[in-house]
């Protein structure tokens, strides 16, 4: 682990850690975590570049390191089951809007609400905005739906390449196509500008398209 930690000690000021040493400390732990699976230097990598990419949409930044470290890990976590190092216990579904603000996180939401760990589902926006909607949240908040530890990621090729679904909404051509993938476009309005009610029949509409889709990937077990 020299390359992470010759760079930290130079960070370290009066006590408190700069980005850039939180960041290693955060590589450090998610390399002993992918230890065997993932290198070091991908490992930091990967790490640095979701700070960055969140950072780019980032009005406050004090959560930025720790938010990084999660998104970086989930990013590994896609990196190493694309590449068939570790193996899927559920069918993995990304769902992308363009904010990923709106309702390609509703749709998380609900499918996290219904599935539980049937499935493993994943939420990127190909131009994430600065935080989820609070009128979305509201709206889940209302029939159980938590998106509190939530918030806007970029769409990266990893998560892509790990999903046996890929649902878009509204986002085009951003997302890649890659064979043996289902793809899917759910024709949904922007909850952006809509009134409470309004995302309300966005949410119930995105509800039942998640009950279709959940009904032919991850049935619920019978007798």
């Amino acid at each position: 682990m020299s390359q992470i930690q010759d760079g930290r000690s130079a960070n370290e000021s009066g006590g408190l850690l700069s980005p850039d040493a939180v960041l290693h400390r955060a590589a450090e732990r998610l390399a002993v975590r992918f230890d065997g699976i993932v290198n070091e230097e991908t490992v930091e990598r990967v790490v640095f570049e979701s700070y960055a990419a969140l950072a780019r949409t980032a009005k406050v930044t004090r959560l930025l390191p720790a938010l990084s470290e999660n998104f970086a890990q989930d990013r590994l976590l896609a990196l190493a089951q694309s590449k068939g190092l570790i193996d899927k216990a559920v069918p993995e579904v990304l769902f992308v809007c363009v904010q990923n603000s709106g309702r390609s996180q509703m749709a998380a939401a609900i499918t996290r609400m219904i599935a539980g760990d049937r499935v493993h589902v994943r939420s990127a926006g190909s131009q994430p905005g600065e935080r989820i909607l609070p009128v979305v949240t509201e709206v889940l908040d209302e029939i159980g739906a938590d998106v509190s530890a939530e918030f806007p990621k970029p769409l990266t090729d990893d998560v892509v390449r790990a999903a046996d679904a890929v649902i878009t909404m509204g986002c085009g051509d951003a997302c890649p196509l890659y064979p043996g993938k289902r793809y899917l476009d759910w024709h949904l309005q922007d909850p952006e500008g809509l009134d409470v009610d309004g995302v309300r029949r966005v949410r119930d509409e995105i509800r039942r398209h998640v009950e279709e889709l959940l009904a032919e990937i991850a049935p619920t077990a019978r007798g």
